[in-house]
């Protein structure tokens, strides 16, 4: 039987279960899709506990991003063909072996981008370039990107790194030498962060992306970043308030997800993998996920690897 994570009310990650469920069948007008990665976000967590703006009906499925391969066409869907490799976001529906899309949902992964790395872009992709689109970074100018080596964090650190910026990036000191290793000067967490942040920019941050809370922006504020150059993506409406910008995935334009997957399949841009970890142990994944200090995404595998005996 198909299988897929569940959550019966709201709460904490033990409260994620896998279980059987019916098997779907493409209708009209829909693509099903077997799932091969499902990639995980913060705001999974958010929803698990109630306390994000989309609030499901329970018992919920979960997850958003995911990768996997066309299995069946429902009648009058043209566009994806039985086969097709394809990536996107269903949300309470990725973390599963199947599930149902309209073509409009599904992004064709481009030749040269994997199919974990493609499971992990959806939101932490349409998320980067939006917000530096919104702080709008310029060649020369010095900015700061918090939680560099995360999913959101490491792509819009590139991003503004192309754009000609000289990019800070907050991080944990294990992580410092990958950042280095793409351009980023990497500062440590913690106690006199904004000390060592006005060492490294003497003359000031003029544009910052904020992966953390409300706390982190004000602190932007205080250390002299103008409030119109910040977009804070996970602080919520409160930063709003004090007149910064929020822009994350729904601001972003209807071809960035492309945009964005070709840039890795190119090697333009690099999104690291930090760990995968079978559908079965979807609740240590998401403790790895709420530990922190990540490099790049964390993923679910829904099947196990094939081995090769058959070719000998």
């Amino acid at each position: 039987m198909p299988r897929r994570v569940v959550f019966h009310e709201f709460g904490g990650v033990e409260g994620l279960r896998v279980e059987e469920a019916a098997p779907l069948q493409a209708r009209p007008g829909q693509v099903r899709v077997r799932v091969r990665y499902a990639g995980l976000n913060p705001s999974d967590l958010k929803i698990l506990a109630g306390t994000f703006f989309i609030v499901p009906d329970l018992p919920s499925g979960f997850g958003n991003d995911f990768s996997g391969v066309v299995d069946q066409i429902g009648e009058g869907v043209t566009g994806p063909q039985v086969g097709d490799p394809v990536f996107g976001g269903r949300r309470l529906a990725a973390e599963a072996d199947h599930l149902l899309a309209s073509p409009s949902q599904l992004h064709r992964v481009p030749v040269g981008l994997g199919l974990d790395v493609a499971a992990g872009l959806q939101i932490a992709a349409t998320t980067a370039l939006a917000g530096i689109r919104a702080v709008a970074p310029v060649e020369g100018e010095t900015v700061l990107v918090s939680g560099a080596a995360g999913g959101v964090g490491v792509l819009a650190a590139q991003l503004a790194r192309a754009a000609g910026a000289r990019v800070i990036g907050t991080a944990s000191e294990s992580n410092h030498g990958f950042l280095r290793s793409l351009g980023i000067i990497p500062v440590a967490y913690g106690e006199g962060v904004w000390d060592r942040i006005r060492e490294l920019a003497p003359a000031g941050v003029s544009a910052a992306l904020s992966t953390r809370g409300i706390d982190e922006v004000r602190g932007l504020i205080a250390l002299g970043v103008p409030p119109e150059r910040i977009d804070a993506v996970a602080a919520g409406a409160a930063a709003g308030e004090l007149g910064v910008h929020t822009d994350g995935s729904a601001a972003a334009w209807p071809d960035d997800l492309d945009r964005m997957a070709r840039a890795l399949a190119e090697g333009r841009l690099v999104l690291p993998i930090d760990s995968v970890y079978s559908l079965d142990s979807v609740q240590a994944a998401y403790r790895r996920l709420a530990a922190g200090h990540l490099r790049g995404k964390i993923l679910l595998r829904t099947a196990d690897v094939r081995g090769a005996a058959d070719l000998l």
